[in-house]
Order: C-alpha cells, then structure tokens, then sequence
C-alpha cells in the first residue's frame, strides 16, 4: 500500500537518502527542509519546516493534510550535532542541542500524532543513534539528546498501545554525510594541555570513523523496509558490526572495562 510519509531533515544525509528511497517505491513523501532552497531536482516534494518553530511546524503539517487528507508515516531524522567539553558546556549550547534533537521531535510528533490517533493507524519513527545508547566523550550533549529520544519513544508507544499508531527508533552508527562538517564545535576554554589534547584527540577520532562510514542509501534502505512492515520493531541498530555491537559489549562488560575501551578509542588515555 502506498503512504503518505513526511521526512523532516530531508536536504542532504541520511534524510534526503530516506526521502529519496521512500518516493522510489512509490509512496507521497514530503522533505522537509529550513531553507527550501536547498532541496531541487529531487523525486519527493520538498516543504519547508524549521522544527524549532511551532508556527512553522503547524502550517507544513496543515500544508499536507490539507493536499493528502493524512499523514501515514513521520520520520523525525532533523538534527544537528555539537562537540565540546561537558565540564564547561554554556547552557545555551546545551539547549540549542536539544531544541533541534529533542523538542523538534516532541514538536512535530504532536503536530502529527493526533490525526494518526483519529485514523487509528500510522507509524512514527525517530531517528535516535547509536550515541544515544551509550555516551561519547565530547559528544555528551549529542549523546543525551540521543538519550532522551529513547526514553520518549519508549514512553510514547506505552501511551499509544491501543491506537493502531507504532512508534520504532532506528539507531544508526557513523555514516559519510555533511554531519561531520556542519557539525558546531565549542572552543576549548580551559588552560588545561592535558585536557586539550584528548579533546583533540576524540573529535579527531569522531571525524575519522564518519569519513569512512558507510553510505546514507543503507540507512535508507532499512526505513523503506521498516515503512512495509505491518509490526515493525521497537529499534533497529544499523551500521558496521564493530558499532552496532557496542550496546551489547555495554550491557555484558564490567563499567570500568567498557569505559577504558571507549577512551582508548577516542585517545583518552
């Protein structure tokens, strides 16, 4: 059956790939993007919504329902990324973070999700991360907006259990995408040498491991399938094998153990 499905973030990255991939097989996919003068030539109709801004948000909700009559799927995958030391992080980064993470997908979930309810069918899915499962250092503040998707998915499909609407997380490792260059990095502050250079040293890891990622189009590829699925999952883990197994080594590895081969990764020593 095909959908009507909006895939918010859909510019470039994981969400153009998506959005891309969805309108290939058929379905009414609407891309939403800040600045709809970044998406052309594409085979999904573009739309613009800033997440951040409920005006915004209401009146490309109001846009589809108005042309579609519905909404069959979301995919909240809108997002951005900062890196800095939590141990002097302002408040303000920390909320900018989050009000594009996190509360953009509190603001378009509730945008969407009563109309759902009234169909008594439709499926939310929300890009989280594989950071969202356990913490990356100097990536604290992506990982606990990562964090806080879980928790409200979890909570979510509680309250939705009886409505016909599903809600799946999909955890995605690195990919090769424009995350790593749009990425904010916060300076360093502190007149701390040691401190410095295993900031450094992790962003420098982080980058690496997202230059050789792997390409949007298999993240896509899952969506497509979890979009056909009459009971999708509650998450899915997708990436290399060496990332997608690391919330299994959490959950059996003593915390120390687990917290030293993390480090080592990032070049804390």
């Amino acid at each position: 059956m095909k959908k009507v499905i909006l895939v918010t973030g859909a510019s470039s990255g994981l969400g153009l790939a998506t959005a891309t991939a969805l309108a290939a097989q058929g379905h009414t996919v609407y891309g939403t993007t800040r600045d709809i003068k970044r998406i052309s030539d594409v085979s999904f109709m573009p739309l613009q919504m800033d997440v951040t801004d409920d005006a915004s948000v209401n009146a490309a909700i109001a846009t589809i329902i108005k042309a579609e009559g519905k909404i069959d799927v979301l995919v909240n995958n809108a997002g951005n990324g900062i890196t800095g030391p939590l141990y002097a992080m302002p408040v303000d980064a920390a909320k900018k973070q989050f009000e594009v993470n996190f509360f953009g997908v509190v603001r378009v979930s509730s945008a969407v999700l009563p109309g759902m309810i009234e169909k008594g069918q439709g499926l939310v899915i929300n890009i989280g991360s594989l950071a969202g499962l356990f913490g990356l250092p100097y990536q604290g503040l992506y990982s606990a907006s990562k964090f806080a998707i879980e928790g409200y998915s979890e909570s979510l499909r509680m309250e939705l259990q009886n409505t016909g609407v599903k809600v799946s997380v999909v955890n995605p490792g690195d990919f090769k995408t424009d995350f790593t260059g749009n990425r904010e990095k916060l300076p360093f502050t502190l007149k701390n040498d040691k401190l410095k250079a295993e900031f450094d040293a992790a962003v420098a890891a982080m980058e690496k491991d997202e230059s050789i990622g792997a390409a949007p189009s298999k993240l896509a590829a899952q969506i497509v399938k979890i979009v056909g699925k009459s009971k999708p999952a509650h998450s899915y883990l997708v990436g290399a094998i060496g990332q997608t197994i690391v919330p299994t080594l959490k959950a059996i590895l003593p915390g120390p153990i687990f917290v030293k081969l993390m480090n080592d990764h990032y070049g804390i020593k």
